[in-house]
């Protein structure tokens, strides 16, 4: 799978992407990464990206010319052109559905937006998809892109190593994950859940099963309307 981003501050990227997961994936040929400086498709002496927004208001927009300019020769370098995707607290929730359906296309296009945001144009004519990570403003669309990347590499096959690990997480079925412990059995007087010691792999899986259920009901109730949960849950 590849990922080409676009953006105005490459070096962001340098350090959160070349670790782990990720680091393997790359390493391992099941991922390809590539930063591209927006900056760069600038036509003018002073490299401008952004200018002040007709009919007046605060600060500055990005234009769709650059912009436009950079998603083509980026789009061209590699093929299939790739689903692009502007981050933006405009679009729609990153949710565990749209991670794996955005793992779905062989190659995703990420655009960061700064400043105001970008020419409306080049949302409604470049952009296939809009996505926020939250209902909360950042200072660009790097932290985001770096987020769903993460999110989305971990379902390409064979990053993860154990093809069942993405299946036993939180957010996969709507609930969260059940707790997790491991060694020392017996720390501090902290003891461990009797169940998970006895071997008993029945009674394990219907604990891990009220455990997912309460812990979604104490802490995001809201997951649980759309369950339509069976009688014995």
């Amino acid at each position: 799978m590849r990922f080409d981003v676009l953006t105005l501050f490459p070096g962001a990227f340098v350090g959160p992407l070349d670790v782990s997961i990720i680091k393997r994936a790359r390493e391992d040929g099941l991922m390809e990464l590539a930063i591209h400086d927006i900056r760069e498709y600038a036509t003018d002496k002073h490299r401008s990206v952004d200018d002040s927004p007709f009919g007046g208001g605060q600060g500055m927009v990005m234009r769709v010319d650059v912009l436009d300019a950079a998603l083509q020769h980026v789009q061209s370098l590699a093929g299939p052109p790739g689903y692009v995707v502007y981050m933006s607290p405009q679009g729609e929730r990153l949710t565990d559905a749209l991670v794996r359906e955005l793992a779905t296309h062989a190659r995703l296009v990420l655009v960061c937006g700064r400043y105001e945001g970008v020419d409306e144009r080049f949302v409604e004519h470049c952009v296939d998809r809009e996505i926020s990570i939250g209902d909360y403003i950042l200072t660009g669309g790097e932290l985001p892109a770096m987020v769903l990347i993460d999110a989305v590499a971990r379902h390409i096959p064979g990053a993860l190593g154990d093809e069942v690990s993405p299946e036993e997480e939180s957010f996969v079925d709507g609930l969260l994950e059940h707790p997790q412990y491991t060694r020392p059995a017996e720390y501090r007087g902290w003891g461990v859940p009797d169940v998970l010691l006895s071997g008993h792999h029945a009674n394990i899986e219907k604990w891990k099963k009220v455990q997912r259920l309460a812990r979604t009901k104490e802490r995001r109730p809201d997951l649980l309307e759309d369950q339509g949960l069976r009688t014995q849950d």
